[in-house]
């Protein structure tokens, strides 16, 4: 038996009787293996057009200029016309009392149009500190990981938390894998992957830390070529490529000082085939115009790819 197969069967025993939470795998996590050639599916988030939707985070919301207001169907329609493969059906822009017709609805609607549903996203925090807060928060993961089923969606967007919160104290990075490790378990049951995003300026060695405590096939990193504001971007990004199992990509890229330039599309196009990855590349237009500006970033991202 391989060493992974072992500790899978191991895992599965202790889980069985609820002993898994506190083990830490730290020198069992391999990066992730893939056969063949890198192969990409592109598709669009539906955080590009987040000043559009009817609603944002629950509550009702204009159009913030003169482009047309939009809703989730709308915002398939808009794959399709523009060509794109998938579509990532941000969870800040369902309806407040989005229910179980609703998203089976989205589910129907997206097949039909030929559009896969590459996942969805939400904006949980990881590190807030053990409590009240941070059990309240893994609850609602764990809610999202059961919508992201119904819909379809092979691929949920998580947040750990915050740089400053990790190197503030170093429990919480344990605190944030566990809780990771949690979910992990709960999504292994709808086979959903977990992405773990790096947002709020984590750094390649915070996020490899976590992926080194949590042994789980379906977790790896969602993988936002705009997120890290480093001197050195593209060496983070390559530090990340072996655990990645979902790709966002952005325009434009921030200094550490927070001062923003357009990113090397062709540059993070190279990133990803040296790294072989295989899976979903989704554009995440952050820029003005996107009415506007996504054909032309959809075409440069296309042609780096």
């Amino acid at each position: 038996m391989q060493r992974r197969e072992f500790l899978g069967v191991a895992a599965g025993t202790l889980s069985a009787c609820g002993l898994t939470r506190n083990i830490k795998n730290t020198d069992a996590r391999e990066r992730i293996q893939r056969s063949g050639p890198p192969r990409f599916e592109i598709g669009l988030a539906a955080y590009s057009l987040r000043n559009y939707f009817a609603y944002k985070k629950g509550k009702a919301q204009k159009p913030s200029d003169d482009g047309p207001s939009i809703d989730m169907i709308g915002f398939l329609d808009y794959c399709v016309a523009h060509n794109f493969d998938a579509a990532e059906l941000t969870s800040y822009f369902f309806p407040p009392k989005a229910d179980k017709a609703y998203f089976l609805g989205l589910k129907h609607a997206a097949f039909i149009r030929g559009v896969a549903i590459s996942g969805t996203a939400i904006g949980n925090n990881f590190t807030v500190g053990v409590g009240p807060k941070l059990d309240s928060e893994i609850a609602e993961a764990k809610e999202w990981i059961d919508r992201a089923s119904l819909l379809g969606a092979p691929h949920i967007r998580f947040f750990a938390g915050t740089n400053r919160q990790l190197e503030g104290d170093p429990k919480r990075l344990d605190e944030a894998a566990d809780a990771l490790n949690q979910c992990a378990e709960h999504a292994a049951k709808h086979g959903i992957f977990i992405g773990v995003e790096n947002h709020g300026n984590l750094t390649p060695s915070q996020l490899l830390a976590i992926m080194k405590r949590i042994d789980s096939p379906w977790i790896g990193i969602n993988l936002d070529t705009g997120n890290f504001h480093s001197d050195t971007p593209y060496e983070d990004l390559e530090e990340c490529i072996d655990f990645t199992v979902n790709v966002q990509v952005k325009v434009s890229m921030k200094t550490p000082a927070g001062k923003k330039y357009p990113a090397d599309m062709e540059r993070i196009g190279k990133i990803l085939k040296k790294g072989n990855y295989q899976g979903y590349v989704i554009l995440e237009y952050e820029d003005e115009s996107p009415y506007e500006r996504i054909p032309d970033a959809l075409a440069a991202l296309k042609q780096a790819l």
